[in-house]
């Protein structure tokens, strides 16, 4: 009888594209094709181009780390490997707890955007926020592989959708709505770029889930070029479109995407912008959540967060504690901003700081654990530091990210005092080898078994 492992029933190349593509295609592209317009005219399309290529090695980066060794820690872990568990310890904490500042203010605004779409106000769109978040708690409680499936099809539903809305506008595109192409001149791009950033994240949400890849020694890398493709080709179609069609309409309008809908399908536009919407908005609080959960139970078994989440961190498990403080956490900000005691604005700046200080965390750790002077090693030495500038620009949001530190540096000197013998481990500067198992042989990507009380 021929026994099916859990590498077997990982995620295959098609669903971890999916998770990726939904870790990076967000509802920012709803919005802000419109506010960079204002800001920069259609010059705004070299901040796109950009910031992608500047992604490229960010991408590639986690991804080749990840296939180095996949594990449920994601940054954290490759922090580990290149500075000790003190300083893996602040990496996973910033991730984890920026996820119950983030996931609100993202469900709120994809429920803004449907209640738009569908005539309805300021309840429509908490109600949509809710459900939202709901959706996708629900997912990853029922496993990697159901979410994945999940995400999968709304992917390709979602990329379709954009390309129907291009392909029905393209009759009233206009060359001359690209002039004067650069009204306040070519530094506002710059400016630009740094705005648009909140469209390019999340590479580092997939690092988590590494493990779950049924080859990710050969898929991890080949997902991350799908997923290139797909975010370029989108993000550049659907901007490209905007302002060809839209021309100066375009900063002055808060749905360009439903208007590109308008041209060509007129009353129809508002319940498939609705539904764009909810995809957009699905997508990256899916895979944040889903990288989030699995870390929580790996830095419980770690020690620095409490025991009894590290429930269910092996490989194909749900990490079901983990998943239901996220949630608790999550659902509770959600409240104070529905609420008026907090302010979604505060909740963005905050999230914003987090992300940006992990994934500096990630790619300095990429110069120690990447081959030296080669081109990926060049690539995130570059990147690292553009990053620590963006990060040092997030003015007072900075409080957050520095508290949370705090709170990581005290939790692992408690478990170092608890458990001494596993916090001696020293990194190591080299690149780890590539391990390879044998068929039907659990490989380096299953994640660790938890150490429970």
């Amino acid at each position: 009888m021929k026994i099916k492992t859990s590498k077997q029933a990982g995620l295959g190349l098609f669903r971890a594209t999916g998770i990726y593509v939904g870790a990076i295609l967000g509802s920012g592209i709803l919005v802000l094709p419109a506010i960079a317009a204002r800001e920069a005219g259609p010059a705004s399309l070299l901040a796109w181009a950009l910031l992608l290529v500047f992604c490229t090695p960010v991408a590639f980066s986690f991804a080749e780390m990840s296939r180095q060794q996949p594990d449920a820690g994601g940054i954290a872990h490759f922090v580990t490997r290149a500075y000790g568990r003190r300083a893996s310890a602040v990496a996973g904490y910033l991730f984890y707890f920026a996820i119950p500042f983030g996931a609100p203010a993202t469900a709120v605004i994809g429920g803004n955007y449907i209640a738009h779409a569908l005539g309805g106000g300021r309840e429509t769109a908490l109600l949509a926020a809710a459900l939202l978040l709901a959706a996708a708690f629900a997912a990853n409680a029922v496993g990697i592989r159901m979410s994945s499936g999940i995400q999968l099809v709304l992917m390709v539903l979602l990329v379709g959708l954009l390309a129907l809305a291009v392909a029905l506008a393209a009759p009233f595109a206009s060359a001359g709505n690209f002039a004067p192409f650069a009204p306040h001149g070519y530094w506002a791009v710059g400016g630009v770029a740094s705005l648009l950033f909140f469209c390019f994240a999340g590479w580092e949400a997939v690092t988590h889930i590494a493990g779950e890849f049924r080859h990710p020694e050969r898929d991890l890398k080949r997902a991350t070029w799908l997923t290139l493709i797909v975010v370029g080709v989108v993000y550049l179609g659907v901007v490209a479109a905007c302002v060809a069609v839209l021309g100066p309409a375009l900063p002055g309008t808060d749905v360009p995407i439903a208007q590109l809908l308008e041209k060509g399908l007129g009353g129809l536009a508002a319940p498939l912008t609705a539904v764009a919407a909810a995809v957009l908005t699905f997508g990256p609080i899916n895979t944040f959540v889903a990288g989030a959960s699995r870390l929580g139970a790996s830095l419980a078994s770690d020690g620095v967060l409490p025991r009894r989440l590290a429930r269910g961190a092996g490989a194909g498990q749900v990490p079901a504690a983990s998943l239901g403080l996220l949630a608790a956490m999550t659902f509770v900000s959600f409240g104070a901003a529905a609420a008026g005691l907090a302010d979604m604005q505060l909740q963005i700046g905050a999230a914003s700081a987090c992300f940006t200080a992990v994934t500096a965390f990630g790619l300095a750790a990429g110069l120690r654990l990447l081959p030296a002077r080669t081109p990926a090693w060049y690539g995130v030495v570059v990147a690292a530091a553009v990053m620590l500038a963006v990060l040092l620009f997030s003015g007072w949001a900075l409080v957050v990210p520095a508290g949370l530190a705090a709170g990581a540096l005290w939790a692992a000197r408690r478990a170092a005092a608890v458990r001494p013998a596993d916090w001696k481990i020293r990194p190591s500067a080299r690149p780890a080898v590539l391990a390879t198992a044998a068929p039907g042989e659990p490989g380096p990507s299953a994640a660790r078994p938890p150490a429970l009380p």
